[in-house]
């Protein structure tokens, strides 16, 4: 990430995924910063593509992006919304707080079920 938005973007992502077991954050061949558990991908933030603003997409359900597009503040990612993925209107701006719970429930559709038993039973405590 370039930009000054970006980065807080970053950093803000960052924060959240810290409390996560087992996250790696690569950039892809793309330029995108993504972070994954076990290889596999639940984040993608990149900009410069088609928009000055920076882009966050979220691995989701179908049944889960159904409702985010619904209540706004969201979109279709391009390319892999067809799986459920979805990217913040950054036009609206990023609802941190939202945003937290989401990008921990893409963890968790991601993680395999060691950690997903791990991460739930230390939230159960």
């Amino acid at each position: 990430m370039k930009t000054e938005l970006g980065k807080g973007m970053l950093e803000q992502v960052q924060g959240i995924c810290s409390a996560l077991p087992e996250v790696d954050q690569i950039v892809d061949g793309f330029g995108h910063d993504v972070m994954k558990v076990r290889g596999k991908t639940f984040i993608m933030m990149g900009e410069g593509h088609n928009s000055a603003l920076p882009s966050l997409s979220i691995k989701a359900t179908k049944e889960q992006q159904y409702l985010l597009l619904e209540q706004g503040g969201y979109v279709k990612t391009p390319y892999i919304g067809h799986h459920g993925w979805v990217s913040v209107d950054m036009e609206a701006g990023p609802n941190w707080d939202e945003l937290n719970v989401l990008i921990q429930e893409a963890y968790l559709l991601a993680a395999p079920k060691r950690l997903v038993k791990q991460v739930l039973d230390s939230v159960a405590k």
